[in-house]
């Protein structure tokens, strides 16, 4: 287009020349230059809206002729008077939608979500945060989220159902359950005989999680009474009116209730108990993980790149100044007080892990949940494909 145009206005130039009878030939190399000078000032949008047959208006009037108007339906944000980093800032990176549970896989979160609000980040993110994971497979199965931190075992499931679509990044978040009593003779598992636990719905992670630590250390659910919950509110409650029940509640519930009762106090941390019925280079207690969807991933592989950097930033950030954070942690409405939010985070193993470690941590602690109940993980343990490296 440039070629062309530097053309025409030369010959309008020649012409002009000829009729003029003055100088042919200097007056062609004077115009040659001048245009070819011109030319090199005119930017592409200009060049692209210029007519052809221009009447012999010089290329620099007719730039300084396009009115804002023009300027802002051509797409021309600089002609408009718009500073260009606006412009590009505007632009910069690739859209990442969020999706995440408000608990403890969101707390190492937070810090990304106050840098992505300030537009400090690479990535321009738009978190959503709920309060159920089924809240966010149904979007991210229709392709309205790319990345979605949920429990280890629904991030199985949600593999089964989208047909191997999506991919696990990260463990953002290790084991985050414990046991609670005001009960000063319960130190391990076998001093469980006999006892009525209290905990969340038959057929969640921390009904699979006792039931295997029973297991593990030659007890069964005959042995004890295994007390169904709908919400860890309710547990706590029964603590709260029972101080010697015994009760398995995940962070942040396990410091509030203890907060809220002084004779109530951790007894057990079910992350230990599991790692030594495991032993060395066993499966980890994982409570939650970081899903991509592949086609987002493929389409945008850096993008994902980035987002894991920055979030393994945000979770060191998390344990490395866990006052700011609590802060953050209140404000995002997780917890409702900083005061509880500071003492409840060093607790909640908020992690970053990711590679090989991740896979090794993540297929054990699957494949135990698959012995005990193939549902519990969608009906079948997820491929190799699961596993991004």
């Amino acid at each position: 287009m440039k070629k062309k145009t530097a053309v025409i206005i030369m010959s309008v130039v020649m012409c002009v020349s000829i009729l003029a009878g003055c100088g042919a030939d200097k007056e062609t190399d004077a115009g040659t230059e001048s245009a070819a000078s011109e030319e090199s000032e005119i930017s592409e949008e200009i060049l692209a809206d210029m007519e052809p047959d221009a009447a012999g208006v010089p290329a620099e009037e007719q730039s300084e002729d396009v009115t804002e108007k023009e300027a802002e339906e051509n797409g021309n944000d600089t002609a408009a008077g718009l500073p260009e980093e606006e412009e590009t800032a505007d632009d910069a990176g690739v859209a990442v939608r969020i999706g995440s549970l408000k608990g403890p896989t969101s707390m190492g979160l937070v810090y990304l979500m106050e840098q992505a609000e300030k537009k400090e980040t690479v990535n321009r993110y738009e978190f959503t945060m709920t309060a159920a994971a089924d809240e966010l497979l149904p979007a991210m199965l229709s392709g309205d989220l790319d990345i979605v931190l949920i429990p280890a075992n629904v991030a199985s499931v949600l593999y089964n159902k989208a047909e191997g679509d999506v991919a696990v990044i990260d463990i953002n978040t290790l084991g985050v359950l414990y046991m609670v009593s005001g009960n000063d003779k319960i130190k391990n598992m076998e001093d469980l005989k006999g006892q009525a636990i209290y905990m969340t719905g038959k057929g969640t992670t921390p009904d699979y999680v006792m039931q295997y630590l029973l297991k593990e250390n030659g007890l069964t659910t005959a042995d004890v009474t295994m007390e169904y919950k709908s919400e860890a509110a309710e547990v706590a409650a029964v603590l709260a009116g029972t101080p010697d029940a015994v009760g398995v509640l995940p962070q942040p519930f396990v410091t509030a209730a203890c907060t809220q009762n002084e004779k109530l106090s951790v007894v057990m941390d079910l992350t230990e108990q599991w790692a030594s019925v495991q032993g060395e280079g066993g499966s980890s207690l994982v409570t939650g993980v970081t899903v991509v969807r592949k086609g987002f991933l493929d389409q945008n592989p850096e993008a994902v790149e980035q987002f894991m950097e920055e979030h393994a930033a945000s979770a060191s950030y998390a344990n490395e100044h866990v006052e700011e954070t609590s802060e953050l942690v209140a404000a995002a409405g997780i917890i409702d007080k900083a005061d509880v939010a500071v003492k409840a985070i060093p607790e909640c193993n908020i992690t970053y892990i990711d590679g090989e470690e991740m896979e090794t941590a993540l297929s054990g602690y699957l494949a135990v949940l698959w012995e005990q109940d193939p549902a519990s993980v969608g009906g079948g343990l997820p491929g190799e494909d699961f596993y991004y490296k």
